[in-house]
């Protein structure tokens, strides 16, 4: 078990449904990283942007992309975080990747679709919760409007890190500043959110707002608003173990099954 964590957030702008480009572009960022690090995160639909056009951007998952991220994590010996369109069978799916050094491959797919744009009309819903165990940290990820859902992310699991990677639009930014605080302090982990910058292909504007909050919603690390930035942030162990012995929140916490 790793006593502390290494993340680094890719808070950036993407290149409009051209995965090339963006493959390029996070090569350049990741290789840039000066520190040695554990994870990193990249925002939701890394290589195209938040597209409902998924037959234009989608790949499998023996793919150039999946292939890419193998062999980046391997060269970087980090693992690697985001979510891509990803085409299985006759359906699209917004999947997260979790990409180890070791070339193992664990994915997630989105539960729940943003209707307000008519996600549910392209994409399949996800119907997993996945928990990531990695250098012995029990990590939850999960994918942008998942955050407004609380029974989802909810920590039966004990694990350690909820993470998000999201295409959130400025307009409801404080939302996302304020979901995200609420998920660590109710599910007593750290909360990492990832989210990206710049205007996508159909004028949406993105303003960022990436963070890192503790076990008790305090802020770790935060990203300048609307800035191309990469951030690293020390997750601790004995921080997790510490507040929850000492506190013990989640041992009051709600049964319920989730159909």
């Amino acid at each position: 078990m790793k006593k502390d964590l290494k993340i680094a957030l890719i808070q950036t702008d993407l290149a409009w449904e051209n995965p090339d480009q963006n493959r390029v572009n996070f090569t350049k960022k990741i290789k840039n990283i000066s520190e040695d690090v554990d994870i990193i995160v990249l925002p939701e639909m890394f290589t195209s942007g938040f597209t409902m056009n998924a037959s234009a951007v989608a790949e499998t998952m023996d793919g150039k992309t999946v292939t890419w991220l193998k062999e980046l994590a391997l060269q970087v010996d980090a693992a690697i975080v985001g979510s891509m369109v990803i085409l299985e069978g006759n359906a699209f799916y917004n999947r997260l990747l979790f990409v180890m050094p070791s070339g193992q491959v664990t994915h997630y797919d989105k539960r729940h679709s943003f209707t307000l744009v008519g996600e549910e009309k392209v994409y399949t819903s996800g119907t997993k919760k996945v928990i990531v165990d990695y250098k012995g940290w029990k990590i939850c990820p999960l994918i942008c409007y998942d955050l407004r859902f609380p029974v989802w992310a909810r920590n039966t699991e004990d694990y350690d890190v909820l993470l998000y990677v999201a295409n959130w639009p400025k307009p409801r930014v404080s939302a996302w500043d304020t979901l995200l605080k609420a998920r660590a302090i109710e599910n007593m982990s750290y909360c990492v959110g990832v989210n990206r910058v710049g205007v996508d292909g159909v004028n949406a504007v993105y303003s960022g707002h990436s963070a890192v909050y503790d076990v008790l919603g305090e802020p770790l690390v935060t990203c300048a608003p609307n800035k191309d930035t990469i951030k690293i942030a020390t997750l601790e162990k004995r921080h997790v173990e510490a507040y929850r012995n000492k506190l013990k929140f989640l041992n009051d916490k709600d049964q319920f099954k989730i159909t």
